[in-house]
């Protein structure tokens, strides 16, 4: 009977043993499905694990761009610019224009830019050559003591004024800028117009003053 007791006590023994090393290997065990979440910056939590779903596209990603309408091109810094519907914002336009002697600029009046937006569509692919845009009163008086054809008070001292040419893909030389003044009034321009039509100066001046026309 002595033998029986001690083999009971024995195979306890290992019942306990065995129970506590289960209970260990559970204690510590992972579920395989479920995953930690991620903790994002902004207090929300998401799984690693992908779902199966698309991500969501950024907004503005999948449109196409506005057509560009035509190259702007400055002719004393030869700098280009993209013209679309909504290229150069009023800010870069102006900067563009800014002053050669200078270097200093103001805001353009917004209908100039306005105007070469509807008159390039006229010329499928021309670009836009500018000469002139806004003009300090130091570059304005020294152009008129010089003999150039420039009012005292002018309208580019304003940064209302603009002077440019339309030269069509393929040419070497611009639109004429008499045909250009026909069409600026055909499309409603009230304000004041003049021409350039000799061989150095071959461009068509725009201003938002009073409506007037000169021939240079």
């Amino acid at each position: 009977m002595a033998w029986l007791a001690l083999e009971g006590t024995c195979l306890v023994t290992v019942a306990v043993s065995l129970i506590a090393a289960l209970t260990a290997t559970q204690s510590v065990a992972i579920d395989p499905v479920m995953s930690r979440p991620e903790c994002r910056s902004d207090g929300l939590v998401t799984k690693k694990e992908s779902t199966g779903e698309s991500e969501p596209s950024v907004e503005g990603a999948s449109k196409a761009p506005l057509p560009i309408l035509s190259t702007l091109v400055q002719t004393h810094t030869l700098e280009r610019v993209v013209l679309s519907e909504t290229e150069p914002t009023p800010e870069r336009f102006s900067n563009l224009l800014a002053d050669r002697a200078t270097a200093s600029f103001i805001d353009l009046d917004p209908r100039l830019l306005t105007l070469l937006r509807t008159l390039i569509k006229q010329y499928p692919h021309a670009r836009i050559e500018l000469v002139s845009g806004y003009r300090s009163p130091k570059l304005n008086e020294m152009m008129r003591k010089k003999g150039h054809n420039v009012a005292s008070h002018s309208q580019h001292s304003l940064g209302k004024a603009l002077d440019f040419r339309i030269v069509p893909e393929g040419a070497t030389k611009g639109v004429d800028p008499l045909v250009l003044e026909k069409l600026i009034r055909k499309l409603g321009w009230d304000g004041g117009v003049g021409v350039y039509p000799k061989k150095h100066d071959w461009f068509v001046h725009a201003d938002v003053g009073r409506n007037r026309h000169w021939k240079g």
